[in-house]
């Protein structure tokens, strides 16, 4: 079977025999940057400017271009990204905001450290993003904002989440932590609501070399109220105008960031080829009776950050405990839905009934997707598969 294109060197069926798979390969995307990379550091050191500075000032400028928006602001991590947005937004205690269940843990954990209330809502059978209906349908007078989560690397349906926000006078914050260069409609994430936050974790589509994150908006007195908060509310130095906390940016990742950056169209087209090529081979597999690939909508530009497929029968940690034995990596992205989260106990007799993240919680495995990733290791991955389920490799 052939499903090879003249994308990359990389991407082409070698002859090397593939023995294991893991579920990423960040030396193989970091390596053939080493020499600009510790240029890169070298120029920081040779600066002395170690914390923001000019690095953290191109990369502003660099990312807030890729995000047609006007304003981004650098910060020490997705996390905080999320945090500082709910800060320049003044909720706090009293205040609610909607969120999806099935996300990771930043989402809901800024929102509770304001003291306000996450609200947990479904996400759609499909692509596993907020579900627009049940956002809708959970607004209440205490309603401050909505976090929609662009899951995977793909874009909610921002057109709708907007309409109902402005409708019911809510704030937007857009989690695209997985989703920087995604698209929904010919625009980028975090264009969408008033803020878009990001993560630059080493795992994600573009990772520093630790934590960092940035935020971007159009509103300039967001913006400006941002760069105060992530430095303890100082300005100038020493005088405080409120209380921030301290979430700046380390200059090396700045500028290691700036190395990437522009890998990232490359990287992201490689990631689109090697989804389009594991909807084939499972298609060839016949392994369609037994799990369900990933949907990307026409609307949005997908960037795989996860390719996650949904394992039915109740057989997903079966059938992950049989690849971790057959040395093909795997993750299961998330195993327990916020609402089942023990530190939200308190919020468990208010929250709805959330169907559709149940079962995604029991179904869903994400699969090596990474960029340079292998015809012949994707094979690898989809017959270990048909031969958990005893069927014909291709």
């Amino acid at each position: 079977m052939k499903t090879s294109t003249d994308l990359s060197q990389s991407q082409r069926i070698t002859e090397v025999p593939v023995t294991r798979v893991p579920l990423l390969d960040i030396p193989r995307e970091l390596d053939p940057l080493r020499a600009q990379i510790d240029t890169a550091i070298s120029r920081v050191m040779d600066s002395h400017q170690f914390i923001l500075g000019p690095e953290a000032d191109a990369l502003e400028a660099e990312i807030a271009s890729l995000c047609q928006v006007d304003h981004a602001i650098c910060c020490a991590s997705g996390s905080d990204a999320l945090l500082l947005a709910l800060m320049a937004l003044d909720i706090g205690p009293g205040d609610e905001v909607i969120l999806p269940s099935f996300t990771f843990f930043a989402t809901a954990s800024a929102v509770w450290r304001l003291g306000a209330k996450p609200v947990f809502v479904d996400i759609d059978p499909i692509h596993f993003n907020l579900c627009t209906q049940s956002f809708e349908q959970s607004i209440t007078s205490r309603t401050k904002a909505v976090i929609p989560v662009h899951l995977y690397g793909q874009c909610c349906d921002m057109t709708e989440i907007n309409t109902i926000a402005q409708r019911h006078n809510v704030r937007v914050i857009e989690d695209a932590a997985q989703a920087l260069n995604a698209k929904h409609a010919g625009r980028p994430a975090g264009s969408w609501g008033d803020l878009g936050c990001f993560s630059f974790y080493p795992t994600k589509n573009l990772g520093a070399c630790g934590d960092a994150g940035i935020m971007v908006t159009q509103d300039g007195t967001l913006a400006k109220r941002l760069r105060l908060l992530r430095a303890h509310g100082m300005e100038p130095r020493y005088y405080h105008r409120e209380v921030g906390i301290n979430s700046r940016l380390d200059a090396m990742q700045a500028a290691i960031l700036r190395v990437k950056l522009p890998q990232l169209s490359l990287w992201t087209r490689q990631r689109q080829h090697n989804a389009a090529s594991y909807d084939v081979m499972f298609a060839a597999a016949g392994l369609d009776r037994f799990l369900v690939t990933p949907t990307a909508s026409h609307q949005k530009e997908h960037v795989w950050n996860q390719y996650t497929i949904r394992v039915k029968e109740g057989q997903r940690d079966s059938l992950r405990d049989y690849l971790t034995t057959a040395q093909v990596g795997s993750e299961i992205y998330y195993p327990v839905p916020l609402h089942r989260q023990a530190c939200f106990a308190s919020l468990e007799e208010e929250t709805k009934a959330l169907p559709v993240t149940e079962v995604a919680a029991q179904e869903a495995l994400s699969l090596p997707v990474f960029p340079g990733l292998t015809e012949q290791e994707q094979l690898f991955v989809v017959n270990h598969i048909a031969d958990f389920y005893d069927l014909p490799r291709i």
